[in-house]
């Protein structure tokens, strides 16, 4: 577990700084033009892109907020919510302005902006300030708490939804998000991603163990007349969103379905921003290259649009697989500041292993 853990946070943020030079080019002929027919390494913007003026190697404001929160987590032992809203009211929103092409990591997300003006501007409380984005950055920053608690799917579940309430305000994403650091809690507890790793969430279900509401029995089977409404374990109203990995599995397993190079499931799933368009890629890559990261974090760069948040999810689905070991080493020498971030995932392994308190 302790490599399995520190493994999904450096695959995210080498994913994360992957993207960077290469973010957000929805035009593929632009993107190849600009960078070759495969993008191999870290890259630098072109002028007048997003980030531009950073340098590759260097992480985006995701990895940036992802590491804060790790470093919080490191910190105290365990995740405290108010040390890390203190974090972000004190070391990230004075550097904002609620405009898009501003701050730390050259770009401000929608959901960090909303966040901002809700928490500077309009003095609102941390319960107030989720807005509507329907995007990821808070499911890749909650990567540290399902790697830190994947020993409790449950407790990953509590705290990872409470979370993304910080910044997303929509049910349906927080859900998405929720199930997607459940699925990776069980990854670094050493399970695959398999299309049998859904029937193991739903067995987490029906028993409880995570807030996603059901009315199916065991296997999908029906109720049976008489049955009771079952109790809601939590706050999601259908456990949907941990079927996701199921088919995304079975598509990359499928010898009658073919996406070739793997690099176009950005055209199966879609390009935009979007959660549901960004994880199902991310779930068929890793399941496709569950024991090759650079094959899998390099097909999620190279299929362009948002490919920083596709390869920051698949680079966690991927490195919970492999572990940190399993992580080319080349990656964390490209990476800024890698050697520094490589250790505090190890402590964070060491933290989820119950080798250090």
């Amino acid at each position: 577990m302790r490599n399995r853990a520190a493994g999904a946070v450096m695959g995210a943020l080498i994913g994360d700084a992957l993207g960077l030079g290469c973010h957000w080019y929805y035009d593929l002929a632009e993107l190849r033009r600009d960078f070759g027919p495969w993008i191999s390494d870290y890259t630098t913007p072109r002028p007048g892109r997003y980030h531009d003026g950073m340098k590759a190697g260097q992480l985006s404001q995701s990895g940036l907020i992802l590491v804060m929160l790790l470093e919080s987590v490191l910190e105290n032992g365990e995740y405290i919510e108010a040390d890390f809203t203190g974090r972000l009211d004190e070391e990230l929103f004075p550097h904002l302005d609620g405009t898009p092409a501003n701050g730390p990591g050259g770009y401000t997300s929608q959901s960090i902006r909303e966040a901002w003006r809700r928490r500077v501007l309009e003095k609102k409380s941390w319960q107030e300030t989720g807005g509507h984005a329907d995007t990821t950055e808070a499911a890749e920053r909650a990567i540290v708490l399902a790697a830190r608690y994947a020993a409790d799917p449950g407790k990953v579940a509590s705290l990872v939804s409470s979370n993304v309430l910080l910044t997303q305000g929509d049910e349906a994403i927080v859900a998405m998000s929720t199930a997607y650091n459940c699925v990776l809690s069980l990854l670094v507890s050493g399970e695959r991603l398999e299309p049998g790793i859904s029937g193991k969430l739903m067995t987490l279900v029906q028993k409880g163990k995570l807030p996603f509401h059901s009315v199916v029995r065991e296997n999908f089977l029906p109720p049976r007349p008489g049955d009771p409404d079952p109790p809601r374990a939590g706050r999601f109203s259908s456990p949907d969103a941990l079927l996701t990995p199921h088919y995304a599995a079975l598509a990359a397993v499928d010898p009658g379905i073919s996406i070739e190079p793997a690099w176009k499931a950005s055209l199966v799933y879609g390009m935009p921003c979007a959660i549901y368009h960004q994880l199902p890629a991310a779930y068929y890559l890793a399941s496709r290259f569950p024991d090759d990261f650079e094959s899998a974090v390099l097909h999620a760069i190279n299929g362009g649009g948002q490919n920083m948040s596709r390869a920051m999810l698949t680079g966690a689905l991927v490195g919970a697989q492999v572990g940190l070991s399993g992580i080319p080493e080349r990656f964390i020498e490209g990476l800024e500041n890698g050697r520094r971030l490589a250790e505090l995932a190890r402590e964070l392994g060491r933290l989820a292993a119950g080798e250090i308190s």
